[in-house]
């Protein structure tokens, strides 16, 4: 297979992350500060509904005589532990202030940089979608995907500005990452490119449960950024080793 078609749907992704932000700051200029603080409520909203759709796959898992829920719990509060020791908030947030003197960024950069970079990579359709899309070609995960990104990036641009388009270099990373190792691995370890089999593998299930966990935390940032009251949002940064704990804590407690 070759690498643009192992590609194509992250390529797609970026492109409409893109597109939404040029929309989202054309656009945001024009509309009132009341309009765009409503679409950003509005998106949290919308953001909410899917990450609790998400977040229902806990009740499809259980490691053991443990239920998925308590996996979940240990492996997020774990998380934010080690987050916090890493520093992970900050360093995002390092990297979003770099990026904004670099291109010479205004305003929110680096709130649009963080938020977009974690609302776009953080879900089920980052891990389907790359591992279909690097085993078999099939890009089709990753253009639905593309388009709720799209949708997305527009309302966030609107509110955030141009760092919202600088995750574009997140999405292409990340999932272009998950695509490429893909054909090395994800076969053997998760039994096959068959969606179906995707996404009932107790392990991806879990992590999407903890993925749309944190995603309410997205929900709840965004919802207080169209409330104007930033300063009590969600560390979500420091809660990113939970997606790496959580499939840990199944396999240990599978074995109990």
């Amino acid at each position: 297979m070759s690498l643009l078609a192992q590609l194509s749907g992250t390529l797609i992704n970026v492109a409409t992350v893109l597109l939404g932000t040029l929309l989202g700051l054309t656009l945001g200029g024009r509309l009132p500060e009341r309009t765009q603080r409503t679409l950003l409520q509005t998106l949290s909203l919308v953001t909410l509904f899917i990450a609790l759709d998400m977040a229902g796959n806990l009740n499809r898992v259980n490691g053991g005589p443990i239920p998925g829920v308590i996996l979940a719990l240990v492996a997020l509060a774990l998380g934010a532990v080690i987050g916090e020791a890493l520093g992970i908030e900050e360093g995002l947030a390092r990297l979003g202030e770099t990026l904004r003197r670099r291109f010479r960024g205004g305003g929110r950069f680096t709130e649009g940089f963080v938020a977009a970079s974690l609302l776009f990579c953080i879900g089920p359709m980052t891990i389907v979608g790359g591992l279909q899309n690097g085993l078999t070609g099939d890009s089709s995960t990753y253009i639905l995907k593309s388009t709720l990104d799209g949708i997305a990036a527009l309302a966030l641009a609107g509110g955030y500005g141009i760092g919202v388009g600088f995750s574009a270099l997140t999405v292409l990373l990340l999932q272009g990452g998950i695509s490429l190792a893909a054909g090395s691995f994800a076969a053997g370890l998760l039994g096959g490119a068959d969606p179906g089999v995707l996404k009932t593998n107790p392990y991806v299930l879990l992590v999407t449960g903890i993925g749309g966990l944190t995603i309410v935390g997205i929900s709840w940032n965004l919802m207080l950024a169209g409330l104007g009251w930033e300063d009590r949002r969600v560390r979500v940064g420091s809660l990113l080793p939970a997606l790496l704990l959580g499939p840990l804590a199944l396999w240990a407690a599978s074995r109990v």
